[in-house]
């Protein structure tokens, strides 16, 4: 259950962020809200399994980057991650690599306020 709850606040989030966010589009397959949440739930469920699968190789890759730049390189792979989603995930697009970082950094934050406020860090 509570990974339904993640996934939900996820594509809310990333709904607000795309509506807010200039270069961040997010579009259902004939334009209508309820087809953007379904797309916006897409992006967070292959959003949690990029994060699962793909990002600790990447991680693991690119570590001694990481540990010159004091773990800023970490940014760079959550922008990757993002930019990687928009292109496996149709009607999820971001226009460049600035706007990715943007994107995953206000999410990241925002995912950690609301998690932590429904208590979902348990």
């Amino acid at each position: 259950m509570n990974l339904i709850i993640r996934i939900l606040l996820t594509a809310v989030l990333v709904m607000v962020i795309a509506h807010f966010m200039p270069g961040v589009a997010l579009k259902g397959a004939h334009g209508l809200s309820s087809d953007n949440f379904v797309t916006a739930i897409i992006v967070a469920v292959v959003l949690g399994l990029l994060n699962l699968f793909v990002k600790p190789i990447l991680v693991l890759l690119t570590l001694p980057v990481t540990f010159i730049t004091f773990g800023l390189f970490l940014l760079v792979i959550n922008a990757l991650i993002i930019m990687l989603c928009a292109n496996l995930v149709d009607g999820f697009a971001v226009s460049s690599f600035w706007t990715a970082l943007l994107f995953s950094l206000i999410l990241s934050v925002l995912q950690s306020v609301l998690f932590s406020l429904t208590g979902g860090d348990k």
